[in-house]
């Protein structure tokens, strides 16, 4: 799901970034969010934790189940699709208020949005300017074996860390950097030094191998992406 920032901007708001401004608009104080989405969500602040899963609304539903169990009062979850998940009640102004409704809504996205604009007097494209500036781009190699796939990470996982961390900075110099972090919550997830990320993962329901790539520019996260996209298929070639 995509919505539209303005008419006439021609510019779409991606799933994830209406994410971040709807649990805004609800006073969130709990988000959970599948690793792959855009790390605006940790780098802007406005909630008291953020929490990454595995891909899939199983996953966000899980951990939203623990956040309210831990107390958080105002506990939400989106994904990159645009699906939005609620597991508390929001009281509203007046009588209005929002039940809680952990499975994925896109409706409330977009009148999140809305309502977020107007309280603040912005333009839609305006309020996605207050988010960090991150970009995020996908690419997806079909007819890719499970076996290859599985090669692919374990050359990134299988070795002592400064080997892993080696191999990640030999196959992907793309002027990002040394690793500075890796994230193995799904797939391998890989933050340089420079801040731009690439994650790497295995479709686990057909024989597919993805690469999200994050970047602060929109030119150079598409180039990044293409460049992986690169690397994973003569990876698979080789296998």
């Amino acid at each position: 799901m995509r919505v539209w920032s303005s008419v006439g901007s021609g510019r779409w708001i991606l799933g994830d970034g209406a994410g971040i401004l709807c649990a805004r608009d609800l006073g969130a104080d709990s988000v959970s969010t599948p690793v792959s989405c855009n790390s605006a969500v940790d780098l802007c602040g406005w909630f008291k934790e953020v929490r990454r899963t595995r891909i899939g609304s199983p996953f966000v539903v899980s951990s939203m189940l623990d956040a309210s169990q831990r107390g958080f009062r105002r506990v939400v979850g989106y994904e990159a699709n645009g699906g939005f998940l609620l597991n508390s009640d929001i009281p509203g102004p007046g009588w209005i208020s929002l039940e809680a409704l952990p499975t994925r809504d896109a409706v409330i996205v977009m009148l999140g949005l809305l309502m977020l604009a107007r309280q603040e007097g912005r333009t839609l494209s305006q309020l996605v300017a207050t988010l960090p500036p991150r970009h995020t781009a996908s690419g997806l190699l079909k007819n890719c074996p499970v076996e290859a796939s599985q090669v692919i990470l374990a050359r990134f996982t299988a070795g002592s860390d400064p080997e892993n961390r080696a191999a990640l900075e030999r196959d992907f110099d793309f002027d990002l950097g040394p690793v500075q972090s890796i994230d193995r919550t799904d797939g391998v997830r890989v933050t340089f030094g420079h801040g731009e990320i690439v994650h790497l993962r295995a479709s686990g329901n057909a024989p597919e191998f993805r690469c999200y790539t994050e970047a602060a520019d929109e030119t150079r996260v598409q180039e990044l992406n293409d460049r992986c996209l690169a690397v994973v298929k003569a990876l698979v070639d080789g296998a």
